[in-house]
């Protein structure tokens, strides 16, 4: 008998939406939002909370292990009456733990009712021509430069449309003129080159980062509609001279809690 908790990921995901449903006293869930770095104090504005439980009370879940992400899951519920479940923070695939906690908790949300999943994250800005440092972007589409896929064996899914159109135009009808983007993610933990932004330029890409991605795939395996936002925190390496930091991606996550926490509030309340 294998000793992975990860060996079937599915039933894995099946036994964390039962042991959610006790912890929070929420039989099923509407919508799920995961908050990127940053995005956190966002949560507050997305309704009343049911209950908040560290996600390490639950089968499968990891520790946090990012400054900006709180390690803990949240049930609201919305001024609409939709039951949230809101992830605050994610697993990385650069903590090394492989590709199925990274996507674990889309997998238990799904399995908890879920059939639309919110993915925020913060992310370099690929056009400062056109770009502001604070400014919240539709993901459109998304390239895959991670090396890794949270599917294996003959599984074959669609990725025509991973991002809904559906929703974007329900959040263009609460922010209109919000643009939208490709967003390219990387393994990480480092940075990217000036040289690998300038190739994700050249691929028409116009955000950057180290997430999304393989939650994107789960959930439309799942099912679930797929809503992307990325909050430019930065230029990408190269395009203005400026070194990169993660505080720096945290400072702007700060300043835009309240707007980012409106707008999401705004969107959750539309679904």
């Amino acid at each position: 008998m294998s000793n992975d908790p990860y060996a079937d990921p599915y039933a894995l995901a099946t036994d964390a939406a039962t042991a959610l449903r006790s912890a929070t006293g929420v039989d099923s869930f509407d919508v799920a939002l995961v908050m990127g770095s940053g995005w956190v104090p966002a949560a507050d504005a997305i309704g009343e909370t049911v209950a908040e439980i560290p996600v390490t009370d639950l089968p499968g879940f990891t520790p946090a292990a990012v400054a900006g992400h709180a390690g803990r899951i949240r049930a609201v519920r919305t001024a609409s009456g939709a039951n949230a479940l809101i992830f605050l923070g994610r697993t990385h695939l650069y903590e090394g733990r492989g590709v199925e906690p990274v996507v674990h908790g889309v997998r238990t949300a799904i399995k908890a009712g879920v059939r639309t999943v919110v993915l925020t994250n913060a992310a370099g800005g690929l056009r400062p021509e056109t770009q502001r440092v604070g400014e919240a972007i539709l993901i459109s589409d998304h390239i895959n430069l991670t090396g890794a896929n949270p599917l294996s064996g003959a599984t074959f899914i669609d990725l025509t449309e991973v991002y809904s159109r559906r929703l974007r135009t329900l959040v263009r009808e609460v922010e209109p003129g919000m643009a939208e983007g490709v967003y390219i993610a990387f393994r990480g933990p480092t940075y990217e080159t000036p040289a690998e932004i300038q190739m994700c330029r050249g691929f028409g890409g116009d955000m950057v980062g180290m997430s999304t991605v393989l939650e994107a795939i789960a959930a439309r395996e799942g099912g679930a509609e797929v809503l992307g936002i990325s909050l430019v925190t930065n230029p990408g390496a190269g395009l203005v001279g400026e070194p990169l930091n993660h505080q720096e991606v945290l400072e702007v996550g700060r300043a835009t809690a309240t707007r980012m926490g409106d707008l999401l509030a705004k969107v959750v309340g539309k679904l």
